[in-house]
């Protein structure tokens, strides 16, 4: 299938990797790229991990080597990026990024956005929302955003309500009505599914669900629109990379068609392309 990426040749990768003096573009002032000819990427395990790997494979074919590094929570990957253990990240939405930066002063840059993943309500014990009883025990994930997303979820879900006009900020504190008096705990995102079988009801990213086999489509009692793009997922670089041309370049071969198609094939629909 043909590409809609002008895509760099091998001798043009290879400029950019030893340049006219010989040296590698990690070791020319300003460049922190492709150190001993690697674009270094971190995902969180499960779909951001499977895309990737598809991505890889069409880097490799034009002589760009890609090494995924795979984490199980949401704070490593932007810690390991900002201290220059990776060159790029991909696996967060723009306003859990944008908490991030405030919080930790790093200096990351959303670049282009990849796919939307959907968080839903799941459960062992219930298959409906309106099952949900008085005092359940409810997961919703530690993370800053996450705790305001996944209560939001569940007063979309009629089962509390928040103050009006508040964004993913919200905390538990700010529960108005919570009718069932149900509890809610937080926990580490990629735990919960683990902790099912001990809660009423969890709130968990379908990124998370997918890896512990439960299908959104299928398994979940209430889901997130999947078409709303504002909770797309981004690539992240080092604010003083964001122009490089090498990333450029990666986030063609990531917004190709083939990758389109493979996460229509692959998910189908439990997570979209948002570009």
């Amino acid at each position: 299938m043909k590409r809609k990426i002008s895509l760099l040749t091998t001798a043009a990768i290879g400029a950019i990797l030893v340049g006219c003096s010989g040296e590698t573009a990690a070791s020319k002032e300003g460049t922190g790229l492709l150190d001993d000819g690697v674009l270094t990427i971190g995902v969180t395990a499960g779909p951001h991990e499977d895309i990737l790997n598809e991505v890889k494979e069409i880097a490799a074919e034009d002589g760009l080597e890609i090494e995924i590094v795979a984490f199980n929570d949401f704070v490593q990957p932007n810690t390991a990026l900002a201290e220059g253990e990776l060159d790029l990240n991909s696996f967060q939405t723009s306003p859990f990024l944008e908490t991030v930066i405030e919080e930790s002063g790093y200096e990351l840059e959303k670049l282009a956005p990849t796919i939307s993943i959907p968080m839903g309500i799941y459960s062992e014990k219930y298959t409906d929302v309106a099952e949900i009883k008085e005092g359940d025990v409810i997961g919703i994930p530690n993370s800053p955003t996450q705790e305001g997303r996944a209560l939001q979820l569940f007063e979309d879900a009629g089962l509390i309500t928040l103050p009006e006009g508040s964004g993913q900020e919200v905390t538990t504190n700010d529960i108005l009505d919570n009718p069932l008096k149900l509890e809610f705990v937080t926990s580490e995102a990629a735990q919960l599914p683990a902790q099912l079988q001990d809660l009423g009801a969890a709130g968990i990213n379908s990124n998370f669900a997918l890896d512990a086999g439960l299908n959104p489509k299928e398994s979940g009692l209430f889901i997130e629109n999947v078409e709303d793009l504002s909770q797309a997922n981004y690539i992240v670089s080092r604010t003083e990379d964001k122009e490089d041309e090498v990333i450029a370049q990666f986030v063609e071969y990531y917004q190709s068609d083939e990758i389109k198609q493979f996460i229509e094939e692959e998910f189908q629909g439990a997570l979209v392309p948002a570009w």
